[in-house]
Protein backbone atom coordinates (compact mmCIF):
# COMPACT_ATOMS: atom_id res chain seq x y z
CA UNK A 1 0.00 0.00 0.00
CA UNK A 2 1.27 3.51 -1.27
CA UNK A 3 1.85 6.18 1.94
CA UNK A 4 -0.56 8.92 1.93
CA UNK A 5 0.59 12.74 -0.17
CA UNK A 6 1.16 15.58 1.42
CA UNK A 7 -1.73 16.56 -0.62
CA UNK A 8 -3.98 13.93 0.42
CA UNK A 9 -2.84 14.47 4.22
CA UNK A 10 -3.97 18.22 4.02
CA UNK A 11 -7.46 17.79 2.34
CA UNK A 12 -10.64 17.54 4.27
CA UNK A 13 -12.20 14.32 4.55
CA UNK A 14 -15.27 14.32 2.22
CA UNK A 15 -17.78 14.44 5.80
CA UNK A 16 -15.96 17.75 6.27
CA UNK A 17 -16.92 19.01 2.81
CA UNK A 18 -20.49 18.22 2.68
CA UNK A 19 -23.16 20.42 4.18
CA UNK A 20 -26.58 19.07 5.56
CA UNK A 21 -29.21 21.39 6.80
CA UNK A 22 -32.62 20.19 8.45
CA UNK A 23 -35.13 22.78 8.56
CA UNK A 24 -38.96 22.27 9.81
CA UNK A 25 -40.99 24.85 8.10
CA UNK A 26 -44.88 25.92 9.03
CA UNK A 27 -46.13 25.82 5.96
CA UNK A 28 -47.59 22.94 4.20
CA UNK A 29 -45.43 21.62 1.69
CA UNK A 30 -46.89 22.39 -1.78
CA UNK A 31 -47.02 25.94 -0.53
CA UNK A 32 -42.80 25.19 0.55
CA UNK A 33 -42.31 23.88 -2.89
CA UNK A 34 -43.88 26.99 -4.79
CA UNK A 35 -42.46 29.12 -3.21
CA UNK A 36 -38.79 27.97 -3.48
CA UNK A 37 -39.05 26.99 -7.52
CA UNK A 38 -41.10 30.14 -8.69
CA UNK A 39 -38.22 32.77 -9.60
CA UNK A 40 -40.01 35.55 -8.81
CA UNK A 41 -40.83 34.68 -4.93
CA UNK A 42 -36.99 32.90 -4.77
CA UNK A 43 -36.05 36.75 -5.40
CA UNK A 44 -37.80 37.54 -2.27
CA UNK A 45 -35.85 35.60 -0.04
CA UNK A 46 -32.83 34.24 -1.77
CA UNK A 47 -29.45 35.24 -0.27
CA UNK A 48 -27.92 36.06 3.01
CA UNK A 49 -29.57 39.10 5.60
CA UNK A 50 -28.28 42.18 3.51
CA UNK A 51 -28.28 40.60 0.10
CA UNK A 52 -30.58 41.02 -2.12
CA UNK A 53 -31.50 38.53 -5.52
CA UNK A 54 -32.30 41.29 -8.36
CA UNK A 55 -31.57 38.25 -11.00
CA UNK A 56 -33.35 34.52 -10.48
CA UNK A 57 -33.72 31.98 -13.30
CA UNK A 58 -35.18 28.74 -12.88
CA UNK A 59 -35.91 26.59 -15.46
CA UNK A 60 -37.02 23.71 -13.17
CA UNK A 61 -37.55 20.87 -15.38
CA UNK A 62 -34.45 17.96 -15.60
CA UNK A 63 -31.70 19.64 -17.77
CA UNK A 64 -32.97 23.07 -17.00
CA UNK A 65 -30.49 25.67 -15.97
CA UNK A 66 -30.96 28.58 -13.64
CA UNK A 67 -29.17 31.44 -12.93
CA UNK A 68 -28.50 34.00 -10.31
CA UNK A 69 -27.11 37.07 -8.93
CA UNK A 70 -27.35 38.13 -5.22
CA UNK A 71 -25.90 41.62 -4.95
CA UNK A 72 -24.14 42.95 -1.26
CA UNK A 73 -25.16 46.00 0.44
CA UNK A 74 -22.12 47.41 -1.06
CA UNK A 75 -23.13 46.57 -4.21
CA UNK A 76 -20.80 43.55 -5.21
CA UNK A 77 -22.31 41.00 -7.27
CA UNK A 78 -22.01 37.26 -7.03
CA UNK A 79 -23.01 35.35 -9.55
CA UNK A 80 -24.13 31.39 -9.48
CA UNK A 81 -25.68 29.45 -12.06
CA UNK A 82 -25.77 25.09 -12.72
CA UNK A 83 -28.34 22.57 -13.72
CA UNK A 84 -31.38 20.76 -12.48
CA UNK A 85 -30.25 16.99 -12.13
CA UNK A 86 -33.66 15.44 -10.59
CA UNK A 87 -37.18 17.44 -9.96
CA UNK A 88 -40.11 15.67 -8.37
CA UNK A 89 -42.59 18.22 -7.19
CA UNK A 90 -43.10 18.71 -4.58
CA UNK A 91 -40.65 16.34 -2.74
CA UNK A 92 -37.33 16.65 -4.20
CA UNK A 93 -35.01 19.20 -6.14
CA UNK A 94 -31.31 18.19 -7.08
CA UNK A 95 -28.80 20.84 -9.25
CA UNK A 96 -25.57 21.68 -9.80
CA UNK A 97 -23.86 24.88 -8.09
CA UNK A 98 -21.64 26.52 -9.60
CA UNK A 99 -20.72 30.16 -8.44
CA UNK A 100 -19.02 32.35 -11.93
CA UNK A 101 -16.05 33.09 -10.29
CA UNK A 102 -14.61 29.19 -10.02
CA UNK A 103 -16.45 27.63 -12.84
CA UNK A 104 -14.23 24.57 -12.78
CA UNK A 105 -15.52 24.05 -9.37
CA UNK A 106 -18.90 22.05 -9.68
CA UNK A 107 -21.23 21.07 -6.50
CA UNK A 108 -24.46 18.88 -6.30
CA UNK A 109 -27.30 20.30 -3.95
CA UNK A 110 -30.17 18.24 -3.42
CA UNK A 111 -33.41 19.05 -1.27
CA UNK A 112 -35.32 17.13 -0.21
CA UNK A 113 -39.46 18.34 1.13
CA UNK A 114 -40.96 16.08 3.38
CA UNK A 115 -45.05 16.41 4.97
CA UNK A 116 -45.08 16.56 8.47
CA UNK A 117 -48.82 17.13 9.06
CA UNK A 118 -49.38 20.55 8.22
CA UNK A 119 -45.90 21.86 8.39
CA UNK A 120 -42.99 20.60 6.11
CA UNK A 121 -39.53 19.08 6.89
CA UNK A 122 -36.68 20.21 4.21
CA UNK A 123 -33.16 18.41 4.46
CA UNK A 124 -30.91 20.51 2.05
CA UNK A 125 -27.28 18.56 1.00
CA UNK A 126 -24.39 20.16 -0.85
CA UNK A 127 -21.28 18.61 -1.48
CA UNK A 128 -18.39 18.62 -2.62
CA UNK A 129 -16.64 21.43 -0.75
CA UNK A 130 -12.91 22.24 -1.45
CA UNK A 131 -12.22 22.91 2.22
CA UNK A 132 -14.58 23.05 5.42
CA UNK A 133 -14.03 26.36 5.15
CA UNK A 134 -15.72 26.78 2.04
CA UNK A 135 -18.48 24.53 3.34
CA UNK A 136 -18.89 26.58 6.63
CA UNK A 137 -19.17 30.01 4.68
CA UNK A 138 -22.07 28.32 2.75
CA UNK A 139 -23.68 27.20 6.01
CA UNK A 140 -23.85 30.75 7.04
CA UNK A 141 -25.35 31.61 3.72
CA UNK A 142 -27.27 28.98 3.71
CA UNK A 143 -29.33 29.45 6.81
CA UNK A 144 -29.77 32.83 6.34
CA UNK A 145 -31.26 32.42 3.29
CA UNK A 146 -33.29 29.82 4.47
CA UNK A 147 -34.24 32.20 7.67
CA UNK A 148 -35.42 34.53 4.88
CA UNK A 149 -37.47 31.84 3.07
CA UNK A 150 -39.37 31.23 6.52
CA UNK A 151 -40.25 34.87 7.18
CA UNK A 152 -41.22 35.35 3.35
CA UNK A 153 -43.18 31.91 3.90
CA UNK A 154 -45.82 33.90 6.45
CA UNK A 155 -46.20 36.36 4.38
CA UNK A 156 -47.82 34.16 1.37
CA UNK A 157 -49.62 32.02 3.37
CA UNK A 158 -52.95 31.72 2.61
CA UNK A 159 -52.12 33.97 -0.42
CA UNK A 160 -54.33 32.40 -2.81
CA UNK A 161 -50.66 33.54 -5.27
CA UNK A 162 -48.38 31.18 -3.83
CA UNK A 163 -50.57 28.25 -3.76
Amino acid sequence: MAAPSAANKRAAPPAERTLVIKRTFDAPRDLVWKVWSDPEQAKQWWGPHGFTAPVVELDTRPGGKWRAMMRSSDGKELWQHGVYREIVPPEKVSFTFIWDEQPDHEMLVTVTFVERGKKTEMTLEQSVFNSKEDRDGHEGGWNESLERFAAYLKTVKGDRHAR
